[in-house]
């Protein structure tokens, strides 16, 4: 894998059971991967040639270059 396909973002979890789901490049978008993490856990992740979308289900703060977006906050 090359490391300089896309740049990194940080997933922290607020609560238990937070759901990180990858989803596929290409012509049909599937889930491929997911993870769960708990309260406090830390998931470092980049956007790669098989992954080109992130969904983020629960409380979550996600550091990106871009800024920081917390899923609690309307």
């Amino acid at each position: 894998m090359d490391t300089n396909q896309g740049d990194f973002f940080l997933i922290k979890a607020k609560d238990n059971g937070v759901q990180v789901i990858g989803l596929t490049r290409g012509q049909d978008t599937k889930f491929h991967h997911t993870e769960k993490l708990d309260k406090g856990e830390v998931m470092l992740a980049q956007f790669t040639e098989h992954t080109s979308a992130i969904k983020i289900r629960g409380k979550a703060v996600i550091m990106t270059k871009f800024g920081t977006v917390d899923t609690t906050e309307e």
